[in-house]
């Protein structure tokens, strides 16, 4: 095998891209920052029991698991940093109040989870804790689009659902959370006669409410509203009836402080994680992609493994990702071309050049100039014993 070989679904992150991801970074943490979020940095890796502590089967298949030498217990390597920061604020922190977080850096996934994806996501988001009312799915839905906006991506999509809605459909027939967590996952894979098999079981009426939920999907207002539609056909229960109505607010609320022309739909069959989410679910997708290129939404209580169990919701995106789908890239940063001359004066003026915020690139003896991250438009010339930035091309003055 050839030594420079990577993993399936790994690979290197060259100049060009590396540069973009990372003023992609800085802008994302930067916005966080106004919106009064904490930068925090969690391991890479923690013992299992901590880092998996209420994780779902899923995330728990998808950690890269080994074994710690010096304590002899088993590590594993962070596939998702949202249970790391849920325990950073119910265990180190422990604030009374309310609590914003943010982070950005690399998770290890075992597989990869959607087509052409990195099985090494750059993985940057934001939670907020101690708030279970619908102001905070608000503030967060409001980051999750400047997110998006800052991205640069175009033409994006943000579907809403509510993980308690299936909960409310079934309210009173006497499901079991194992059933009703199998359901959750054929309804959220649209696998209708998988749904099917489960039903057999259960009531006629609850059969075609849970079928129902299957069809419900399509844009958040007009005539055909999917919210309306699931008014008439789900169970009038007042179960159902708080989720849709909280699902309404949201909608409304959003279009008002964000824009009316913001593209919304709802799949109110997509529940996400049984274990993980327990309230509102929103997600992004954009043309060219399979899979969604942001998630996040409500997941009360996740902290109460460590010992606090509060109100949270945030929202997760892969920078690889985003800077993948980007239309258009950025252009090269222009740069100064310098000889490579021993010149005290010189080096002082490249000095003050490049605490200015300027690109300075010495022309090194015997070596040809390849850089292609850079474009040099001006030159340093000696005119006159003094050293001068002037136009490349321009006639150096004797």
């Amino acid at each position: 095998m050839s030594a420079w070989l990577l993993p399936e679904s790994v690979a290197d992150v060259l100049p060009s891209e590396a540069r973009r991801i990372e003023e992609l970074r800085r802008s994302l943490l930067d916005r966080f920052r106004v919106y009064g979020y904490e930068l925090v940095m969690p391991p890479m890796l923690e013992y299992t029991e901590s880092l998996l502590g209420n994780a779902d089967a899923s995330l728990n298949l998808q950690t890269f698991k080994l074994l710690d030498q010096a304590s002899g217990r088993m590590l594993g390597l962070r596939a998702d940093t949202t249970p790391q920061v849920a325990r950073i604020d119910a265990h180190i922190l422990n604030r009374k109040g309310v609590t914003r977080l943010c982070y950005c850096g690399p998770v290890l996934h075992t597989q990869s989870l959607g087509l052409h994806t990195t099985r090494e996501p750059l993985q940057c988001g934001a939670e907020l804790y101690g708030c279970g009312g619908i102001e905070a799915d608000l503030e967060i839905l409001n980051l999750a689009v400047d997110t998006l906006n800052l991205s640069g991506l175009k033409g994006y999509r943000l579907a809403l659902s509510h993980a308690g809605l299936l909960a409310a459909v079934v309210d009173g027939e006497g499901l079991s959370d194992a059933l009703i967590r199998s359901l959750h996952d054929s309804l959220a894979q649209k696998d209708r006669p998988a749904v099917e098999d489960l039903l057999a079981g259960v009531s006629a009426s609850c059969r075609l409410s849970v079928l129902a939920l299957l069809g419900l999907y399509g844009a958040a207002g007009g005539a055909n509203c999917v919210l309306a539609r699931a008014a008439d056909i789900l169970p009038r229960n007042p179960k159902v009836a708080a989720v849709l109505s909280e699902l309404r607010t949201l909608i409304a609320r959003l279009q008002e402080t964000v824009s009316a022309n913001l593209v919304l739909i709802l799949d109110l069959a997509d529940l996400a994680s049984f274990d993980y989410h327990s309230g509102l679910i929103f997600s992004a997708y954009v043309e060219g992609c399979p899979n969604a290129i942001l998630r996040g939404g409500r997941y009360d209580d996740v902290g109460a493994v460590y010992g606090r169990a509060r109100p949270a919701t945030g929202f997760s995106v892969d920078l690889r990702e985003l800077v993948s789908l980007q239309k258009v890239h950025s252009k090269p940063k222009t740069a100064i071309r310098a000889p490579w001359v021993y010149d005290t004066e010189l080096m002082a003026v490249i000095r003050d050049l490049r605490s200015q915020g300027e690109v300075v690139l010495q022309s090194l003896p015997n070596t040809a100039q390849e850089e292609e991250e850079f474009v040099c438009d001006r030159q340093l010339v000696q005119a006159n014993a003094v050293w001068k930035v002037v136009p490349i091309g321009m006639n150096q003055e004797k």
